[in-house]
């Protein structure tokens, strides 16, 4: 699983393979909608995070997705939100830039009647440069490859009261990017690569 960027859209999740054009459907795998398939966007290099590496980070999230209010910084097809909310997270807010992927998002939140999420279509960067409302349990963090956009993703959730005390981050990002450009008190928690690939889970530790 590689990514590559959309030019018009560079915020897009975009994991693909080389000869992977957008389209297709993505497959909850366990909770409330446990096997509904739901179309992914046609646009150029989108296509859901594994089925492998999210039942891997949802092994990994079994005690905190219940009642944990998400974001989904660079959302994409929805898959990870979208296993979030099957498996009982309280609600979810998922950014995406390209209008193509977040009108598909919002239909295939239609289709699940998930009115415990919200789709914001925005440039993520800008949306976070901007004090937060409310805090979140969960963060989903997977923007393409290459684009830079993971240092300043991290520094404005932080900065802008985006994270609880307790938060838990979730970063997808390309294998060669090590170490990752994360604060100085996130703290590692579990880390494993699938191609070129690595993904990890991160926590906060107090500030003294």
């Amino acid at each position: 699983m590689s990514r590559k960027s959309n030019p018009k859209h560079p915020e897009s999740r975009a994991n693909t393979g080389p000869s992977h054009t957008g389209g297709g459907q993505l497959r909850i795998i366990a909770g409330e909608w446990r096997s509904r398939k739901l179309p992914v966007a046609n646009v150029p290099g989108l296509r859901p995070t594994s089925d492998r590496v999210r039942e891997t980070v949802f092994n990994w999230l079994t005690m905190m997705t219940p009642g944990a209010r998400v974001l989904d910084v660079f959302s994409g097809t929805g898959a990870l939100s979208m296993e979030a909310l099957s498996r009982g997270a309280s609600s979810a807010v998922l950014l995406e830039k390209s209008p193509v992927a977040a009108t598909t998002l919002k239909s295939n939140l239609a289709l699940l009647r998930a009115e415990r999420a919200r789709v914001v279509e925005c440039d993520s960067l800008t949306w976070l440069n901007q004090p937060a409302e409310t805090g979140f349990d969960l963060i989903f963090l997977d923007p393409p490859f290459r684009m830079n956009l993971l240092e300043p993703a991290c520094q404005l959730l932080e900065s802008n009261g985006y994270l609880n005390e307790n938060s838990l981050i979730y970063i997808e990002a390309e294998k060669e990017l090590n170490p990752l450009p994360t604060p100085e008190h996130w703290q590692l928690e579990k880390s494993k690569t699938a191609g070129q690939v690595s993904f990890s889970l991160w926590s906060r530790i107090k500030k003294q």
